[in-house]
């Protein structure tokens, strides 16, 4: 294989100067992910001609003396439940094999606007119900740093593929923590943006008050400059906020004076080495010269209760579309079925059995009788679970350091067993989503389980649309580690 910078700052410089062709950097990608992929399965689809072309496009572009954007050249993935106008949108889910959209997602064609090369389509767990990217109908994804482990989910396919230095960026989306999830157990930067400041247009709805896009990259400052092309108001997405967007790459290295973290106090406290991460993470920061705060946050503690009945229900109101009648799959009828048989008999072909789980215990929530004992109370806990988040920041806090997840990656099939298991893996993200907050993982350290190192990260989260200064405040961390240099050696 060609090797190639997987820094965007290097390979927008060398693509820039020409030293380097967009066309070398795409084929590179490309061997990569042919000689990778395989055991890994980051990728539902390759677009490998395509991705030549417009590669050959912009170095033409640029033989021309134009810029053909900020991401010119950058091999880029995304996550298969963004629309795009060629290849399949499968949400990897049967009952969308084979789809193809008419449209393209307003983040993807932002990247494709910026001068990005679009690589492919990556997996994820069905309809992004899961935190394992073992609920996809087509397979798992593996963990580039031990393949018998999972990446984390849902944004498994794109963790894993940035994770394994196949692509520079990759786009995931965040319900419940399917970006810093993955991203904590791979080893790289996953941010989710504040609600609304990343378009959903063209995201294939799972719970559609808590959905929000984001990157994946390895460093904070490749994060910072895919969030200046992503964010910004989109008038086909409804709850797009109508806000300028700064350019987060301005003061990135700049350090934040006066810097104060809160601590929150959690049961659901870390254990064993992952304690030990985290507290040399916080070690890390006071070592800055930041002052720690401890922020009282109980009711967090109902945030798995409380998510995992808005976000059921949303998903069974969202995925009711899907019944046969006007796109995905229809099931083969018997002579005699009716309607009804046709909409039972698709949709237990078409759906897993995760995304079943949760449809009926989403219709359960918001049936007659049901309805104010558990989604009403659940709105009620979501609204006090932002208010608590705001408390602690009035209280002088700039960000709330947390772990990101309870441990490093588990082993496939560790967990599906117990679907509680696998939804407490979430324990640390879910608040974020309900609040509509952004927050950022970025790599702390190894975790030493059966003679392997797996990579764990923490957590950073800010005040709504305070993408800026979090990311400043991650940069220090940054800065001050070596956590990020890190990179998987690929061995099975």
């Amino acid at each position: 294989m060609i090797p190639i910078p997987t820094s965007i700052s290097e390979l927008r410089a060398l693509i820039g100067s020409r030293k380097l062709s967009a066309v070398e950097v795409t084929r590179a990608t490309l061997a990569r992910i042919a000689e990778l992929d395989p055991e890994l399965h980051a990728f539902l689809e390759v677009f490998q001609e395509r991705a030549l072309q417009n590669a050959a496009d912009v170095d033409a572009a640029l033989a021309r003396g134009e810029n053909p954007g900020p991401l010119a050249g950058i091999p880029v993935a995304l996550k298969d439940n963004m629309a795009l106008e060629w290849g399949n949108t499968t949400c990897g889910s049967k009952m969308l094999r084979g789809y193809r959209s008419p449209f393209t997602a307003t983040a993807a064609q932002k990247l494709i606007n910026a001068g990005a090369i679009v690589i492919g389509k990556t997996n994820l767990d069905e309809f992004a119900m899961g935190s394992s990217t073992e609920h996809s109908a087509f397979g798992p994804t593996r963990n580039p740093w031990d393949h018998a482990r999972v990446p984390g989910g849902s944004s498994g396919g794109s963790a894993a593929a940035v994770a394994a230095r196949m692509v520079p960026l990759a786009l995931g989306s965040d319900t419940g923590g399917s970006i810093r999830q993955p991203a904590s157990l791979c080893g790289i930067v996953g941010v989710k943006p504040t609600y609304g400041r990343v378009s959903r247009y063209g995201l294939v709805a799972f719970a559609s008050s808590l959905d929000q896009i984001g990157p994946f990259a390895t460093s904070i400052a490749d994060a910072a400059l895919a969030l200046n092309i992503l964010c910004g108001f989109d008038p086909h997405d409804a709850t797009s906020a109508e806000l300028s967007v700064p350019d987060f790459t301005a003061d990135l290295d700049k350090p934040l004076e006066g810097l104060t973290i809160g601590v929150p106090r959690l049961s659901a406290q870390p254990q064993g080495e992952m304690a030990l991460v985290f507290d040399a993470a916080v070690a890390t920061y006071v070592n800055m010269g930041a002052t720690i705060k401890e922020v009282s946050l109980p009711l967090t503690d109902y945030g798995i209760a409380a998510y995992y009945i808005v976000a059921p229900a949303e998903a069974s109101s969202n995925l009711a579309r899907f019944d046969g009648v006007r796109y995905g799959h229809r099931a083969a009828l018997a002579k005699g079925d009716d309607l009804i048989a046709m909409y039972c008999k698709t949709r237990a072909e078409g759906f897993g059995p995760e995304v079943q789980r949760r449809i009926m215990l989403g219709t359960h929530v918001l049936s007659s009788g049901y309805y104010d004992a558990y989604y009403s109370t659940a709105l009620k806990v979501r609204r006090l679970i932002k208010a608590e988040y705001d408390t602690a920041f009035r209280a002088g806090c700039h960000a709330l350091l947390t772990p990101a997840t309870p441990g490093p990656a588990f082993r496939i099939g560790e967990k599906t067993a117990d679907p509680l298991a696998m939804y407490l893996e979430d324990v640390y993200t879910v608040g974020v989503n309900l609040a509509g907050l952004p927050a950022v993982t970025m790599p702390a350290g190894f975790i030493r389980d059966e003679r392997r190192n797996l990579p764990v990260g923490v957590q950073l989260i800010a005040p709504a649309f305070e993408e800026a200064r979090m990311l400043r405040i991650a940069r220090q961390f940054e800065a001050a580690t070596d956590w990020h240099t890190r990179a998987p050696g690929f061995e099975a």
